[in-house]
């Protein structure tokens, strides 16, 4: 056994021990906990800040995009928004224990099925720190212990928010080994935890392509998959413009490099020329560069538009998490949908549309986690749901999908009450 087997095996069986102590918590006890989770974060905001320089210097180093190193960046305002995401988890409903169904059988037996957490669950994830602090809270709100490994490229930035959840969750009474971050940047620790199903419950990974596949390759325990985030949004012929026009650019703009920004545009054929006359000026004040369909090309080369390539079937497939984006015109909303069906990836699509028959086809017929009327993918997001923090975005459709909140964290079991029935 090499010694980060080793190593990991060590957590694991310490995060099975705190899973059981977790379990016993009183809602109260978590949320006290919790509270002074937040309260750690926003004391140690300057050292989180100094950690996550160093993870940035690398970033630089290494030439990292900018979007990877929006990713990546800590700031006091970010570290605020953690820290008050955790006292929203503290605030909202324990799912623990809820009961889901009551019923008596003719023999006199009373079953119940009821809530309770998974047990230990592991979490791979890339470039985003505050996901080590979203993982912890909401599996400690469900009473799950959690092993993390976040990426190589922000080691530095989750140890630190490990720290300090851990430094004020323990004065609080948080449970030994309840959170544990994987201290090695060796990728072999992907493949050591998704085969330690001794240990380990779930596995849930939050990133590329590439990591996904390596983790479901070698898991012996489920796993809940964030795939790409190829989003689109679909301008109907009754579209209001300058409603389409806010959202494509909100969708798209005001956070490109996350999962849910729109990658491609759809136009009804009968407005697509007029709708870029009016959205043209605005897309290249933005500049973003536009991977258009022959007749959408055509329609922009003739308004000179300045940062236009002609799309290639790889277009549609592309998750580019920068300002860029494929467009498409279609003739109909079938073939609008039919275009997300085929390349989508069941993330988050958007019908503009003043047509409420329309609307209820493409809301009906899309299968995505999330499917929007007349507004920007942009809210698919825990917080946007009211869930708090959330896990991630689930693309699979068992056990969870869509952000994963509390619940989607929370197996149940059944309690069955007799009086000396036999079968």
């Amino acid at each position: 056994m090499s010694d980060l087997t080793g190593q990991i095996q060590t957590m694991g069986r310490q995060a099975r021990a705190a899973s059981r102590a977790l379990a016993q918590l009183t809602t109260s006890k978590k949320n006290t906990i919790l509270r002074a989770m937040a309260d750690s974060l926003d004391a140690s905001a300057d050292r989180l800040i100094a950690a996550n320089a160093q993870d940035l210097d690398r970033a630089d180093a290494a030439g990292l995009s900018d979007a990877a190193k929006d990713r990546l960046r800590l700031s006091h305002s970010r570290i605020t928004e953690m820290a008050e995401g955790i006292r929203q988890v503290a605030s909202l409903p324990d799912p623990v224990g809820e009961i889901l169904r009551q019923w008596s059988r003719p023999n006199g037996l009373d079953l119940t099925k009821i809530r309770t957490p998974i047990g230990v669950i592991g979490i791979i994830y890339e470039s985003r720190p505050n996901v080590t602090s979203d993982a912890a809270v909401l599996c400690l709100k469900t009473g799950n212990a959690v092993i993390l490994r976040g990426g190589s490229e922000a080691l530095q930035s989750n140890l630190a928010i490990a720290e300090a959840l851990q430094c004020g969750g323990t004065r609080a009474g948080l449970p030994d080994h309840a959170v544990q971050v994987i201290p090695s940047t060796d990728r072999d620790a992907v493949r050591i935890m998704a085969q330690m199903n001794e240990w380990m419950d779930l596995i849930i990974p939050r990133g590329g392509h590439a990591l996904i596949e390596a983790v479901v390759t070698h898991a012996r325990m489920p796993v809940i998959k964030h795939y790409d985030g190829v989003c689109h949004v679909f301008v109907d012929a009754s579209a209001d413009f300058d409603m389409a026009l806010a959202i494509a650019i909100n969708a798209k703009c005001q956070r490109p490099g996350v999962c849910n920004a729109m990658e491609t545009l759809i136009l009804h054929q009968s407005i697509a020329a007029d709708f870029l006359r009016f959205a043209g000026p605005t897309f290249a004040e933005q500049a973003i560069e536009i991977r258009a369909d022959a007749e959408a090309y055509e329609l922009l080369n003739e308004q000179a538009y300045p940062h236009v390539r002609a799309a290639d079937e790889t277009a549609w497939r592309t998750e580019y998490l920068a300002l860029i984006m494929s467009l498409r015109i279609v003739p109909n909303v079938a073939a609008a949908i039919a275009h997300i069906e085929t390349y989508g990836s069941h993330h988050s699509d958007a019908i503009i549309t003043e047509d409420p028959e329309m609307a209820e086809r493409f809301l009906r017929e899309v299968d995505s986690a999330t499917v929007y009327w007349n507004a920007s993918t942009r809210f698919t997001d825990g917080g946007e749901f009211g869930f708090g923090a959330e896990i991630g975005i689930s693309t699979d459709k068992l056990h969870a999908r869509g952000p994963m909140g509390l619940e989607e964290l929370t197996t149940y079991k059944y309690l069955i009450r007799g009086c000396g029935q036999v079968r």
